[in-house]
């Protein structure tokens, strides 16, 4: 962008938002934000138009998962900001990097009632890891600096900045971005790591948990070799699935769905659990370690959350690739027997014997594997929430990290259509598919058309049952029946078209792998319908116990 020497302050805040890297800002413009639009419009990042301001908070949400650089969304003042609440939520709980931009009135206004107006940064306090309201264009570098990396630095997270009407409108001189810097990393003490080293090598079960930092940090290669070196088996939350390949001999399995996961993948023998990256927003400790008598060495880039299911012996606070790696080169080659392959061998088991299941409609494991084998190692499969999103999580195997994108932590309906846009940006190489329930996927339905305009070619698979599933399953199992969780759709298949987008209804279990590998060839998005019978029990309750999470 082209700098005079008197510019308006929206502007100067373009300019910040280059400095910082953004390529691409999702929202809706509004009339508090005629200036900061028009200033985008002439820069070199590019402005998605959104359909929701959901959808564009999504989008960056995704995109900051990804690439580990804060996505940014723009909603104006009211309505607008308060439509991103949800989806800055799930970056805020999720540890996604994003920053949540939001116009506003005039700073005149705000001593009084005044039209539209909500105070946005007590609104958003607390869903954002810091958020500030700009009264001044002379802050303007200092505080998009800030937003960035605070929202980029571990644990990372959702920020925001208010920018009234009047202060984006005002004409400055003398102002320049703030140099973008790497957020700093603390590193472990050398006696800190020997103590660790120590208890994993004394121990005589010892099991690692894989959480979502792992993923974060980009550490799975850390993790794999560390794996390999130590022969310490892994088990994966829902948000670490792909961290080590399901096939390795040494993968676990992904826990958490259920009382016995963790007895069943070896943590009941387990004396020392190794928690790298691990979330306790993504599972309670209290359903690994219920008798509080494990040994526990953390591995993560900020000092554990207090629990008392969750007391560590030691913490390596840093760098998690860093960190996993000095673990590995201090324990190489001390053979241990940690862990269980029961709980892969009952899942996998029932996955691979899924091939053969030609009931229709279809039964998540069949349908689960016919994606599979139409996926590659790093294509994507991203799940909205539902009763889908337990079988993905249980069930679907992964070879990479960043490969099945999960919303865990808020688990918001409506995540994985916006999501696979943006994923689609980010990864134009890849296949991307999402797997929706009928009742989630029509929460933000509307985005197919940003879909359509931006061309990425996405494929949408609905699992069509017309209720709401897992709260089905839950009344069922709790009350005996269910009420309050029926409804209709309209014609799928008709409203994509609507859109502009092809889309078919499968009518029989090989159909619906016939459909995928088609759509998955075309240059365009496109949506498929698949019945869906979900009378299989997810928990696979009489082998694996009673589940322990929500959807």
């Amino acid at each position: 962008m082209k700098v005079a020497a008197t510019r308006r302050a929206s502007d100067v805040f373009v300019e910040c938002l280059e400095a910082e890297g953004v390529k691409y800002v999702f929202g809706i413009p509004g009339e508090e934000t005629l200036d900061l639009n028009e200033s985008l419009a002439h820069s070199s990042v590019a402005f998605v138009p959104v359909r929701h301001e959901q959808g564009g908070a999504y989008m960056a949400d995704m995109y900051g998962r990804l690439t580990g650089r804060a996505g940014v969304c723009l909603g104006t003042l009211g309505p607008g900001a308060l439509n991103l609440v949800t989806a800055v939520a799930d970056a805020y709980l999720d540890r996604a990097p994003l920053v949540a931009l939001t116009g506003q009135a005039d700073l005149e206004r705000m001593h009084k009632e005044s039209h539209q107006y909500i105070d946005l940064v007590d609104l958003l306090r607390p869903i954002t890891k810091w958020n500030a309201r700009v009264n001044s264009p002379d802050v303007i570098p200092e505080v998009v600096r800030k937003a960035f990396k605070v929202a980029e630095s571990e644990k990372p997270g959702a920020t925001h900045l208010e920018l009234p009407e009047d202060v984006l409108g005002a004409q400055v001189e003398e102002l320049r971005p703030l140099p973008r810097r790497r957020p700093v990393k603390p590193e472990p003490s050398a006696r800190e790591l020997l103590k660790a080293a120590d208890l994993i090598r004394n121990a005589i079960n010892p099991v690692a948990l894989c959480g979502n930092g792992v993923i974060r940090a980009g550490a799975a290669p850390a993790l794999r070799e560390f794996s390999r070196a130590t022969g310490i088996a892994v088990a994966e939350t829902f948000m670490g699935k792909g961290a080590l390949d399901y096939a390795d001999p040494r993968a676990l399995g992904t826990v958490g769905l259920q009382s016995r996961d963790y007895a069943l993948a070896g943590f009941e023998d387990a004396d020392v659990v190794i928690a790298m990256g691990y979330d306790l927003v993504e599972h309670a400790p209290k359903h690994w370690n219920p008798r509080r008598d494990k040994t526990i060495v953390v591995v993560d880039s900020e000092p554990a959350e207090i629990d008392e299911f969750f007391t560590p012996e030691v913490e390596l606070v840093g760098d998690i690739y860093h960190v996993i790696t000095r673990l590995a080169e201090e324990c190489r080659d001390v053979p241990h027997s940690g862990g269980s392959q029961r709980l892969r061998d009952i899942v996998l088991g029932r996955f691979e014997a899924a091939r053969h299941d030609d009931a229709f409609p279809v039964q998540p494991p069949r349908a689960l594997w016919e994606i599979r084998q139409a996926l590659g190692r790093t294509d994507m499969l991203i799940s909205d929430v539902g009763l889908h999103k337990l079988w993905i999580g249980r069930m679907f195997p992964a070879h990479e990290p960043n490969t099945v994108l999960i919303a865990n932590g808020l688990a918001g309906m409506g995540f994985a259509l916006p999501c696979a846009i943006a994923a689609k940006l980010v990864h134009p190489d890849r296949r991307v598919v999402t797997v929706n329930g009928d009742g989630g996927f029509m929460m933000n339905v509307q985005e197919l058309e940003t879909a359509s305009r931006l061309k990425t070619p996405i494929v949408n698979v609905i699992w069509e049952n017309r209720q709401f599933g897992s709260i089905v399953w839950k009344q069922d199992k709790k009350f005996g029946e269910h009420f309050g969780v029926d409804f209709t759709n309209p014609d799928f298949v008709k409203l994509a078209e609507a859109f502009g987008l092809p889309a078919w209804r499968c009518e029989s279990a090989d159909d619906f792998g016939t459909r995928l590998r088609h759509a998955l060839t075309l240059d365009v998005p496109s949506l498929i319908v698949l019945p869906i019978d979900y009378s299989l029990d997810v928990a696979i309750s009489e082998e694996l116990g009673t589940e322990t999470v929500a959807t």
